[in-house]
């Protein structure tokens, strides 16, 4: 999941990049040092925004760089065990389908695709079930699950990320909305939006209704 979070953090100010736009050259640094980067093992770095000096710069002896203190807002991304993700196909291998969803990249293996055998076409980078004929190619959207996670801080691209889409609720989107109208067919019920056929009289058309009959008036009686 995403969630925006204000963090602080020390930027090495080379010698040669030194001026008096301050901020500006902090906010590339930052960007180059922190983009990208794994925080605590299991949150990662999307883009940072507002970077802004906290107090005075130090050097240390030896080091031409200024060493000074930032805050900056960030932008994170941190996949949790069990979550649902909706990403799309990037790639397809002998083993099953990469997936992307927001920076990262799982696996979904071709025994957790679906419940049906799978027919690999690697040349066409496709996937294709025996019995239900459904496919799964490159660009194809999906939601999964993940079911294993372990991230890697020398290159947070080449995580080990495990997903299913064995699940009900998952799959390629467009077998999730074929399963919705298939479970309202079996149970009667109308797609959402339609609305009910007004009832009308059962007289044969074009005949009109009857009119009323007239109230009968008592006879006055004769002197």
């Amino acid at each position: 999941m995403y969630y925006l979070d204000q963090r602080r953090d020390v930027v090495r100010i080379p010698p040669q990049r030194l001026s008096p736009k301050l901020e500006t050259v902090l906010t590339e640094l930052a960007q180059q040092q922190f983009e990208g980067k794994l925080v605590g093992g299991q949150d990662l770095t999307v883009v940072i925004r507002d970077v802004r000096p906290i107090g005075e710069g130090h050097i240390i002896h030896g080091d031409g760089g200024v060493y000074q203190e930032v805050e900056y807002r960030a932008l994170m991304f941190r996949p949790e065990i069990q979550e649902v993700v909706e990403g799309a196909v990037v790639e397809i291998r002998k083993f099953g389908a990469f997936v992307r969803f927001g920076p990262l990249d799982g696996l979904l293996h071709v025994s957790q695709i679906m419940d049906d055998r799978v027919n690999i076409d690697e040349h066409n980078q496709r996937l294709v079930g025996v019995e239900t004929k459904r496919d799964l190619k490159v660009g194809y959207k999906v939601r999964a699950r993940i079911v294993s996670l372990s991230l890697s801080e020398i290159s947070p691209r080449d995580s080990r990320i495990g997903l299913t889409m064995r699940q009900p609720g998952l799959g390629r989107l467009e077998w999730i909305v074929d399963a919705h109208k298939k479970a309202e067919e079996k149970t009667g019920k109308r797609a959402p939006g339609k609305k009910d056929t007004p009832v009308r009289d059962s007289m044969p058309a074009g005949k009109a209704l009857p009119k009323p009959a007239a109230p009968k008036v008592p006879a006055k009686s004769v002197a």
